[in-house]
């Protein structure tokens, strides 16, 4: 029996499922103390439950998923529009470093893969699929990797197999960035850079007679306004670049747009964009697109995963912390921001952007924030790493033995 939900009842579960996430991780001192996003612990749970019911009782759920896009183009234009070209110029070089770290990454996560299929006896190609096309590249590459590799080399069950791997990295990379990131901060005794942290110090020690409220009905809504905008226009560029045969991810050009508003903005001075409501947005809209996500898995899929090809998932899980853990950290300064970006590179190195972005959130809401975190993470992960993964992955299979 499955029981199809409309657009209002998928939303509304997604809040039950994100609310008990919170409760969850308030009741539970694991969840909160290893900084387990709420959206991960309601959606896992939501899962659970489900697979429970259609394994005893044929039971499932069909939910309209037309929020879902949006929702991630309305976070990736917050992220847009909190990018200023003067904090682009501070993030510069260490976006750089980054991608390149991320690049490498590439390449040895493909390698696991390919090892492990041929040690287990599998087709070289399931490797990269359970490689960076599905665990960086997320469902949507998986898709389209899994029916070149079906039509192309006729390998069979690769959409399933693929389906099953990016719903496995996107747990995982939720629930391992979060403690790694923890773990070397306390290591270290890392802490913020005090200038990253603006106090409001004027407004506690004084009184302006004057003063409002900074998050206002008013603020909010001009701040959906340009975000809508951005969303609207930056949807119609991209089905024009994509009918040119040009390739980019859909989120990017969100950010791009937001970026551009706001640095207009800022040179023209016509309207000073307000950071809390910015700020608001996107974080309900990727705590509602982690917990959509996350409720639709379909748990039973992995049951019905081979053997080798969790053996490989796990090795990639491992080698995913052990990349962040002794390299990403290192390189990136062995600092605080270095310990965020870390356990953001989990959230997209085995999931996507939004849980690298929901790990770092966890984080910086306990231990104080990072901005060039929140800038390097979110920009590698939402374009560059897509262009650089879809060459890694023309270079493995070009090699001979991958065939």
């Amino acid at each position: 029996m499955t029981i199809e939900l409309g657009l209002v009842e998928t939303a509304a579960v997604a809040l039950l499922v994100l609310f008990t996430g919170y409760l969850l991780n308030g009741l539970v001192p694991f969840l909160k103390n290893n900084n387990i996003p709420e959206p991960v612990t309601g959606g896992m749970v939501f899962a659970i439950l489900s697979t429970l019911a259609y394994s005893f009782f044929d039971f499932s759920f069909k939910f309209d998923m037309a929020l879902k896009v949006p929702l991630m183009l309305v976070f990736f234009t917050s992220v847009g529009l909190d990018a200023s070209v003067k904090l682009l110029a501070k993030g510069g070089p260490k976006l750089f470093i980054f991608l390149i770290l991320a690049t490498v990454f590439l390449f040895v996560q493909d390698g696991v893969g390919v090892l492990l299929a041929k040690l287990f006896d599998m087709h070289p190609l399931m490797g990269l699929v359970a490689g960076s096309i599905t665990l960086t590249g997320g469902h949507g590459t998986g898709v389209t990797y899994a029916e070149i590799f079906n039509d192309v080399y006729n390998i069979q069950g690769t959409m399933e197999m693929a389906m099953a791997c990016a719903t496995f990295g996107l747990v995982l990379g939720g629930l391992i960035g979060g403690p790694l990131g923890k773990t070397l901060i306390k290591k270290y005794d890392l802490g913020p850079d005090p200038g990253a942290v603006a106090l409001p110090t004027d407004d506690i020690v004084t009184y302006d007679p004057e003063d409002r409220d900074q998050v206002t009905p008013r603020r909010m809504l001009e701040t959906l306004l340009m975000i809508t905008i951005c969303v609207a226009l930056g949807t119609h560029i991209y089905e024009f670049v994509m009918s040119r045969g040009i390739t980019i991810p859909s989120s990017f050009v969100a950010l791009f747009l937001g970026m551009i508003i706001t640095n207009f903005l800022d040179v023209t001075k016509v309207y000073e964009i307000n950071k809390e409501t910015v700020d608001l947005w996107g974080t309900m809209a990727l705590s509602l697109f982690l917990a959509m996500a996350l409720m639709s898995l379909r748990l039973w899929e992995l049951m019905n995963l081979a053997g080798p090809m969790l053996l490989i998932l796990l090795a990639q899980t491992v080698t995913m912390v052990l990349f962040a853990y002794f390299v990403t950290f290192r390189v990136m300064g062995r600092d605080y921001d270095a310990a965020i970006m870390a356990g953001g590179h989990c959230g997209f190195g085995l999931g996507a952007t939004p849980t690298a972005v929901a790990n770092m959130e966890s984080l910086v809401s306990r231990f104080g924030p990072s901005p060039q975190a929140f800038l390097v993470v979110p920009l590698c992960g939402a374009f560059f790493l897509d262009v650089t993964n879809a060459l890694v992955l023309q270079v493995y299979m070009a090699l001979p033995f991958v065939h």
